[in-house]
């Protein structure tokens, strides 16, 4: 990630003739930042010599035009800070972005110096004198440089994040701007982005295609560098096209696209540069150029980056490819006008968080169902979308399970907060409408906003045909983890216990019992008393909601109110809500447990408690409807029961439960609840 020297450069083509535009005709070949540099510096023309009798040019005076730079670079240096002041991140996201990224930071800035140290060397020892001293110091200084330049590869870990964008001919110029700008901020922080450009050139011939491709591709690079030239660079297509008798055998060795020529690639990152590629590839037999699938060309990268895209020989492997593999995707964002995946069953109307391993077939099937509306252009989105979900879901299988994919619209990648959103936006809970979706999911790992917030707690926004629209336009997704419901509330409904009915315990075969205790014990840092806590549900539980590999979990109750014998007055209650401390804050474990206890088990309401100096409070109270502090009690009552407080004796149920719950800690410290 760190600039290479001269000799490099040169070797690159940089400062050859074919960089001066003046005279030099382009085709629909790439042409923008082809060399060692960014297309502002390289389309400069070359200062005319001065000879004798010849006209000098009027003198500029250099320091006006650095002072306008100067005061630019501040401009957006300011704004890049106040883009990560306002981005709403808890101590412990905070935490986990620094761990992660911070020391990848310091060794890039650390050896950045050291270069432009070594080669500020070098020129002073390359002025010096001629002597026998001065050459074999010379000598020195450049084996020094040569052993520079041998160590300069790709920082390890490089993290990066591969950027479909679609559709760019159909963006504005202050949105595209605004996509540069944040692209250039997101590399600042640590992620360097590859942008893959897909236009719009269904019904256009092949050349037609190329050329709108470069083009957009030019135009991408150049935007960046207006924020940090050089910034970005075009680079010649690394894809190469299988010949069409080599099938696929699955995701991960597929070989109809794959990375033949990585050395542009490695070259661009390696100069810290914003490799944009066109989505194009050579033929494998005749090296002809042709227009390729986008999201092929995205998980062909996926499989390179990730070290599995297959290699015949390993000792005929390139040094570009053994320097990729330093490489980790942490990030796959999708720029597309349709924004996020929409869900029917959402308030929102599109899903905020995805867990793949849990939701993609529910989000298929709803993408595939036949709606009977013949809607203009609707079955054309719906594809689309679907599209969109599968490459998700496909790139990720590839990744680590720390990575995460982000699909919204530009017009959401380059947002900003303005003036006017500071007065209403501060006052709601969880919905803060100036962030920036790809910035807040670097910083946080979390969506912009919870999934599982009340949908009152989201404000209206408007979306690019000017119709507001509840929550935002993105959709944050992850590999994520199954999720298991005993019973399944999709075959059985979660009903009140009837007198002589068998009910469920944990101690059924379908339960681990042990994993259940070690995750109780850990999430809440104290002893269960097992024995106790057995005794007093039965009879009375509910459901178990598990997530992933007892990563997470919640026991729900049906209780009945002290002195109450009428089944119909049992209040659901969710006794145990627990996360590993490992997973808390990362994943969207807590979410994912919580969303199928409101949606699927408990849809019309639930109560549950909460020691009032619980840290966890917070995020209780943004995601019930109701709370109340008991009196006499150190303890919180929260609901997320519609209208509760218009029913009386309901409400006095509720609260009669909350009050008369007995612990099961071992430590028996019951005086402190």
């Amino acid at each position: 990630m760190i600039l290479r020297q001269t000799a490099s450069r040169k070797a690159a083509g940089f400062n050859s003739p074919f960089f001066h535009h003046q005279g030099h005709k382009t085709t629909d070949e790439l042409s923008h930042g082809g060399g060692r540099g960014s297309s502002t510096l390289a389309s400069r023309p070359s200062r005319p010599a001065t000879t004798a009798g010849a006209t000098l040019p009027p003198f500029v005076s250099p320091y006006a035009s650095i002072s306008e730079a100067q005061k630019l670079k501040k401009i957006q240096e300011r704004d890049f800070l106040v883009s990560i002041l306002e981005t709403a991140v808890t101590k412990r996201d905070a935490k986990a972005y620094m761990n992660r990224f911070v020391p990848f930071l310091e060794r890039k800035w650390t050896t950045g110096f050291k270069q432009r140290t070594a080669a500020q060397t070098r020129l002073n020892g390359h002025n010096a004198g001629v002597g026998p001293s001065a050459i074999l110091g010379n000598n020195t200084i450049q084996h020094q440089g040569l052993q520079l330049e041998q160590d300069l590869t790709i920082q390890e870990p490089l993290f990066v994040a591969l950027v479909k964008f679609r559709a760019p001919e159909t963006v504005n110029d202050t949105t595209f701007d605004g996509v540069a700008k944040t692209l250039s901020q997101l590399k600042k922080l640590g992620l360097v982005s590859i942008v893959v450009v897909d236009c719009n050139n269904e019904g256009q011939d092949e050349i037609t295609r190329r050329q709108t491709a470069t083009a957009q591709a030019r135009r991408m690079a150049t935007a960046i560098d207006n924020y940090d030239a050089p910034g970005a660079r075009v680079i010649d297509p690394p894809i190469t096209i299988a010949k069409q008798d080599v099938h696929p055998t699955s995701g991960f060795t597929s070989q109809d696209l794959f990375i033949g020529n990585p050395n542009e690639l490695t070259t661009a990152l390696q100069d810290d540069l914003i490799p944009i590629i066109p989505s194009l590839g050579y033929t494998l037999d005749t090296c002809i150029r042709k227009s390729v699938n986008v999201n092929d060309v995205t998980l062909a990268l996926a499989r390179q980056l990730s070290g599995l895209q297959v290699v015949q020989d390993l000792d005929d492997e390139p040094a570009a490819t053994k320097i990729l593999r330093s490489t980790e995707v942490y990030r796959l964002i999708i720029l597309d006008p349709l924004g996020g995946i929409p869900a029917k069953n959402r308030a929102t109307g599109r899903h905020l968080f995805l867990n793949l391993e849990q939701e993609f077939q529910e989000v298929q099937a709803d993408l595939e169902a036949v709606t009977g509306l013949d809607i203009p252009g609707e079955s054309h989105d719906r594809a689309r979308h679907l599209e969109n979900a599968k490459l998700a879901k496909d790139a990720l299988a590839l990744l680590p399970p720390t990575s995460s994919a982000v699909i919204t619209t530009p017009q959401e990648a380059a947002k900003e907060r303005r003036p006017e959103d500071n007065v209403m936006d501060l006052a709601l809970v969880g919905t803060r409408r100036g962030q920036n979706p790809l910035i807040h999911s670097l910083l946080s790992d979390k969506p912009v906003q919870s999934s599982s917030l009340p949908t009152e707690r989201f404000t209206p926004i408007p979306s690019a045909t000017g119709v507001c629209q509840i929550g935002s336009l993105t959709t944050l997704a992850k590999r994520g983890m199954p999720l298991t419901i005993y019973p399944n509330p999709k075959t059985t409904l979660w009903r009140p216990p009837q007198p002589g009915q068998s009910s469920l315990n944990l101690t059924d075969p379908t339960i681990d019992l042990p994993r259940l205790v070690h995750l109780i014990e850990d999430s809440f840092g104290r002893k269960l008393d097992v024995e106790h806590y057995l005794n007093r549900i039965r009879g009375n539980l509910a459901g178990i909601i598990i997530a992933g590999e007892y990563e997470g979990g919640a026991i729900l109750t049906w209780e009945l109110p002290p002195g109450a014998v009428d089944p119909t007055r049992r209040v659901p209650y969710l006794d145990k809500f627990a996360v590993l401390r490992k997973s808390q804050g990362a994943g969207g474990v807590a979410d994912i447990v919580f969303n199928a206890m409101v949606r699927d088990c408990f849809p019309h309401g639930v109560c549950w408690r909460s020691r009032k100096d619980n840290p966890v409070n917070k995020w209780y109270f943004e995601r019930s409807r109701g709370t109340l502090k008991l009196k006499d009690m150190n303890w919180t009552m929260f609901w997320t029961t519609p209208q509760l407080a218009m029913d009386d004796q309901r409400f006095v149920d509720y609260e009669a439960v909350c009050r008369s719950i007995e612990p099961s800690w071992a430590d028996k410290k019951h005086v402190v609840d």
